[in-house]
């Protein structure tokens, strides 16, 4: 066979083998590339958004490749005909030099576009619009696993993540270890959690399914197994798992906290039935007030944000927590002597009497009095 022959066929095969691990792994594999096969809406904007990019790309990278070769095969030493085009004295082309320079540049102005307005309507802080109310979950992640308090549902858990379709999905999320970064690629939506920050993030799932969450930053020993659950539910399914969930003898108080938070690699699943109040916001500002915790220890007085327990029956003090156990199907009901979520049930005197009252803490935002930062952070 004609060696120009063989080269072409050579290349045919190279690209049918390239077509069908491509077609392969994004049209019939999701867990090879879980990107690529996107549940909710910020996942597919995602896959759009990596799509056009490099068909963009492929307009500079599928010439240059291509050329590659027939410059390799024309000018072979093997080619009589190469020394008669060969031309080493050749200067200047017009026509080349408007290709290499107008072509890239038309690319990167269109991605430049792109850019632009993906980052504005990918913000991690931007709402998601939708009927069904907004599920607030703070995310705080240890060495090595992750833990997720529902405040509006008064439960928590480790490594397992749950929540019901087609509901827009609030996140807070902060560190209480080294930095380390929250993703589940088929929703989207990879961001940072860091000590002493508390990062927003929105997404939502378009239908049922269980899928991969992780840790997509190198943070120890234990950052192989620092994985966990996402797993999307109906309402009735979820309305179920919660109620399994305030089954759990375990409560989520400022001790138990400090004992989950030593390190461990390969946490298995575990559930709180109740949260101390202010957990979250107690593990962010204790980076910002270092010692914050001891010296509310040593007088014996709740944190600053309130440390009164939020069980079974007061699970849904608030007007929003209402909202959002009945989207979910989930019944709730405030019990006597439960509080808002801005107040610290604070208890004085003496053992014959006790006197209770009610104080509001005033607490200054993270980022106030810093020069050039906003009072409110979506500023």
């Amino acid at each position: 066979m004609n060696k120009k022959y063989q080269l072409i066929l050579l290349i045919l095969v190279f690209l049918a083998v390239a077509g069908a691990v491509t077609w392969y792994l994004v049209a019939q594999n999701a867990a090879a590339l879980p990107v690529l096969h996107p549940v909710g809406t910020i996942g597919e904007q995602e896959r759009w958004l990596m799509i056009i990019t490099v068909l963009l790309s492929a307009v500079v990278v599928i010439p240059v490749y291509f050329l590659l070769f027939i410059f390799a095969w024309k000018y072979r030493d093997t080619n009589p005909n190469a020394k008669h085009t060969y031309l080493p004295e050749w200067k200047h082309s017009r026509a080349a030099e408007i290709a290499w320079w107008l072509v890239p540049a038309i690319i990167i102005f269109i991605i430049a576009i792109i850019t632009w307005r993906s980052s504005h309507t990918l913000d991690p802080y931007r709402p998601i619009h939708s009927s069904v109310p907004d599920m607030n979950i703070q995310v705080v992640a240890l060495d090595w696993k992750w833990l997720f308090i529902y405040p509006d549902l008064g439960i928590a858990s480790v490594n397992q993540l749950e929540f019901p379709e087609k509901t827009p999905l609030h996140f807070h999320l902060t560190a209480d270890a080294p930095m380390n970064s929250f993703w589940i690629p088929r929703l989207g939506g990879q961001i940072y959690a860091m000590p002493g920050m508390d990062t927003q993030l929105f997404l939502i799932a378009s239908s049922t399914g269980s899928f991969h969450g992780l840790s997509a930053n190198i943070s120890g020993n234990g950052f192989a197994g620092m994985n966990f659950t996402a797993k999307s539910d109906t309402p009735e399914e979820f309305s179920s798992w919660v109620e399994a969930v305030r089954q759990s003898p375990n409560h989520l108080t400022l001790s138990a906290y400090q004992d989950l938070a030593k390190p461990s690699e390969y946490q298995p699943v575990q559930y709180f039935s109740a949260v101390a109040n202010g957990l979250f916001q107690d593990i962010v500002m204790k980076y910002m007030m270092p010692g914050v915790e001891k010296m509310f220890e040593a007088s014996g007085t709740p944190s600053m944000s309130g440390m009164q327990m939020t069980g079974i029956s007061s699970a849904s003090a608030s007007s929003t927590s209402r909202k959002t156990a009945s989207s979910s199907g989930v019944s709730s009901s405030s019990a006597p002597g439960s509080v808002l979520e801005t107040e610290t049930s604070v208890q004085t005197g003496s053992s014959s009497s006790t006197t209770a009252q009610t104080v509001k803490p005033k607490m200054k935002p993270m980022n106030a009095g810093m020069p050039g930062m906003p009072m409110n952070m979506n500023e």
